[in-house]
């Protein structure tokens, strides 16, 4: 063995410290080893005894670099992710075929898992592993291939791919009747469910009632407002009759296709300047999580075609009601 190999430190202290490194935390990088604190911090201080200079400032509830720190930083982190990436391409086969793929909870539950009995049917030999998280997940640094993210048109994520736009339509369960939710008479009558998102405005019922002229929320006065925190709770309440929710056309379409929810409104979907967008992790994904989005992109071409086929049907709503308003006006003029 060469004197160079001899001279360097055992990996389990490297790790450690690129653990705390990443985080800037012994708490969570200790949480992500599956080791005490303790452990931890003394792995690195045997790490800087071994080097002979302190990598870290250590001050009261926080930690920081030295300069000698960050420098050994840069070099042990890329070393790690390509000694991980070396790993992970020799693993057995299911770790090869385990793909990774998050979004948020409305998302997974309203448009992947409808979909994922047909992918699995006709990918019988990937495996995938479904994460939904409420916070952002790196993709470079957790053991992620695939994210889907809904984000501003303006400003989208690097490298992601647009997968469908967003649009949105009141819907209810069918047996409400609603035809016309405008109309302050069907309006007082019914409960708004609202997804409770102060993050997303534009996605709140203040602000579709107000571009009509109908006032903020408030002015529906005390019960006329269920208030949820997640989406798909919303969708599940307006699906057992609940009241009407504000739908998010890509994720509701199948749901008013095949008659489990119906439009609340003869007007077409408003657009929203927002999108959902696919991502891949920086380094070469494998050949299965390559399938995995191929496959993605396929649905999402499917969702972009019957969303259109959806807005078409209700600006052809909207020209009959025209139509309808404009013959009760003829039928008075001429009586």
């Amino acid at each position: 063995m060469s004197g160079r190999l001899l001279d360097l430190p055992p990996l389990d202290l490297v790790r450690s410290f690129v653990a705390v490194g990443r985080c800037m935390s012994i708490t969570l990088a200790a949480e992500e080893l599956c080791v005490t604190q303790s452990a931890v911090s003394r792995q690195v201080r045997a790490l800087e005894e071994f080097l002979g200079c302190p990598l870290f400032v250590r001050g009261h509830r926080s930690i920081a670099f030295t300069e000698e720190g960050q420098r050994f930083f840069r070099t042990a982190d890329i070393g790690l992710e390509q000694l991980g990436d070396a790993v992970a391409a020799l693993r057995p086969a299911r770790g090869e075929h385990a793909v990774a793929l998050t979004t948020t909870i409305g998302v997974m539950s309203l448009w992947i898992l409808p979909r994922i009995g047909a992918f699995q049917a006709a990918h019988p030999d990937v495996e995938l592993r479904l994460v939904t998280a409420t916070r952002l997940v790196d993709l470079e640094r957790e053991p992620i291939d695939l994210a889907i993210r809904y984000h501003a048109d303006a400003e989208p994520p690097p490298s992601a791919v647009r997968l469908f736009g967003e649009e949105l339509v009141p819907a209810a369960h069918p047996s409400l009747r609603i035809e016309e939710l405008e109309e302050r008479d069907q309006l007082g009558k019914q409960v708004l469910l609202e997804f409770d998102d102060p993050s997303h405005p534009e996605l709140s019922w203040s602000r579709w009632l107000s571009a009509r002229g109908l006032g903020p929320v408030k002015k529906l006065g005390p019960g006329r407002v269920l208030r949820f925190n997640q989406y798909d709770q919303v969708v599940h309440a307006a699906l057992a009759g609940h009241g009407v929710a504000l739908g998010r056309l890509a994720l509701i379409e199948p749901l008013l296709r095949d008659g489990r929810l119906a439009r609340a409104t003869r007007s077409p979907p408003v657009p929203v300047a927002y999108g959902y967008w696919l991502l891949a992790r920086t380094r070469p994904i494998s050949r299965h999580a390559g399938v995995v989005r191929a496959w993605i992109l396929a649905e999402a071409h499917q969702t972009r075609t019957r969303a259109l086929g959806a807005r078409k049907s209700g600006s052809e709503g909207a020209t009959s009601k025209a139509e309808y308003q404009a013959s009760k006006l003829r039928t008075v003029r001429v009586r």
